[in-house]
């Protein structure tokens, strides 16, 4: 892939004679033009780097790689300054040595100091490095980061703490290109907390952070078990293999010397085979016996994990239930009965209304009906009542019962009562509409 993919303007001769030219020595004399020309190649640099899929650049990679028309860009030193001044790329050696915690031992025990070509002198900052030291960027080493520590994550070694640096580097063959690319990768793992490396029996044995974790634990015995465990499992496999493929040359060997008319040659080499076999079925027992160990002890950490989370429901409910009490329950369910009550009352006596409210009604009721017949309701009287004995005037226009006399009786009360007959027709006629009026008139 050209660099003309990378960025359009490599088609266009005189923004690339610019381009190449080299910076002025002070940036004061025109801003513009160099802040424009820096722009573009520390812009490019990251992306020429990333298609070549290295994490490393030079000066020198860089005048090859952006070679156009025969001639290469005269600023690149200044830009590969610029970047290391804002911290885009760094030295190996500075690289490394950020590394929080183990990175000194990493150098003293041998591990990382051939393939990262740094040495505890330069580290500490004796002697100069030459110009065409390659340059770390930063972005891309921790993409790689990334990369490998996903690699892992989807590989069949996921459940493994702990794995050899040279399965690894086998494992993250299409992510890094050489084992110094894979050894920056995870130094910055072990700078973000997400992978720590050392040394066992000789050989270098990387931990990832497992999921669910924040950061990478130690190296625990636990995990030295399992990964001795894992390394025997894999020896006796590959022994076991090779004895069962010599069995099977053997007993091709004795059928050879059979058909040849060898019979005891052919016995010979068939009994070799059966020695074979028997030890291949030792190492088949020692095996099961290991797997079955390795399948104890992922079941024991699951147990672990469950029993663990059992203890924190059980810390957490005991908080949640620290000032509730059976007494205290009790209690609350008593009150809000008691409330409940008081507002059944409250409800009860409400919807009954005051006292006065039906008789009201039912006279508003009457009156109602009065109106719909035509009639006037009469006033009420609200004087003093008569003596006993004596009947009201609301009592004397009341219809009377029919007796059986009839009107013998009428005539016995008026003649009983004159004065009261006569203020009672007076009445009757102020109260007759002016009709009935005229009516009696007539």
């Amino acid at each position: 892939m050209s660099v003309s993919s990378l960025t359009p303007e490599w088609s266009d001769d005189e923004r690339m004679e610019f381009l190449f030219s080299a910076f002025k020595e002070n940036r004061d004399v025109n801003p513009t033009d160099w802040d424009s020309k820096m722009d573009f190649w520390t812009a490019l640099v990251p992306r020429s780097c990333r298609q070549r899929g290295s994490v490393y650049v030079s000066v020198q990679e860089l005048n090859a790689a952006f070679r156009r028309k025969g001639k290469s860009p005269l600023g690149l030193a200044t830009v590969l300054q610029a970047m290391a001044r804002c911290g885009k790329i760094q030295k190996e050696s500075e690289f490394a040595a950020s590394v929080d915690c183990g990175w000194l031992s990493w150098g003293v025990g041998l591990l990382l100091v051939r393939p990262l070509r740094w040495t505890l002198s330069t580290l500490l900052g004796g002697g100069r490095l030459p110009p065409e030291e390659p340059y770390l960027v930063v972005d891309l080493v921790k993409e790689k980061a990334a990369e490998v520590l996903g690699a892992y994550r989807r590989s069949r070694l996921a459940g493994s703490p702990v794995l050899a640096l040279a399965e690894l580097h086998g494992l993250c063959a299409g992510v890094c290109a050489d084992e110094s690319t894979l050894c920056v990768a995870l130094l910055q793992l072990q700078r973000d907390k997400q992978a720590t490396v050392c040394l066992q029996d000789g050989e270098k044995v990387v931990k990832f952070c497992q999921r669910g974790q924040e950061r990478v634990s130690p190296v625990s015995d636990v995990d030295v078990g399992i990964y001795q465990l894992q390394r025997s499992e894999k020896l006796l496999l590959e022994r076991a293999q090779r004895l069962e493929a010599e069995a099977q040359r053997g007993r091709e060997e004795a059928k050879e010397l059979l058909r040849e008319g060898k019979k005891a040659q052919a016995l010979r080499c068939l009994r070799g085979c059966k020695r074979v076999e028997k030890r291949a079925e030792n190492l088949q027992a020692k095996l099961e016996s290991i797997s079955g160990i390795l399948d104890r002890i992922a079941q024991s950490q699951s147990d672990k994990m469950v029993v663990q989370a059992y203890q924190a429901g059980v810390a957490a409910l005991r908080l949640s239930l620290k000032d509730v009490t059976v007494e205290g329950a009790e209690n609350l369910v008593d009150q809000i009965q008691e409330l409940c009550d008081t507002q059944e009352g409250v409800t009860q006596t409400l919807s009954g209304g005051v006292a006065g409210a039906e008789g009201d009604l039912d006279e508003l009721e009457e009156e109602l009906k009065l109106l719909l017949d035509g009639g006037k309701p009469g006033p009420v009287s609200s004087g003093p009542e008569g003596p006993p004995g004596v009947l009201q005037p609301s009592e004397l226009l009341e219809s009377p019962p029919a007796a059986p006399g009839g009107a013998a009786d009428v005539c016995e009360q008026e003649e009983a009562f004159p004065d009261v007959s006569v203020l009672l027709f007076s009445d009757s006629q102020k109260k007759k509409p002016p009709s009935r009026q005229l009516e009696t008139a007539q």
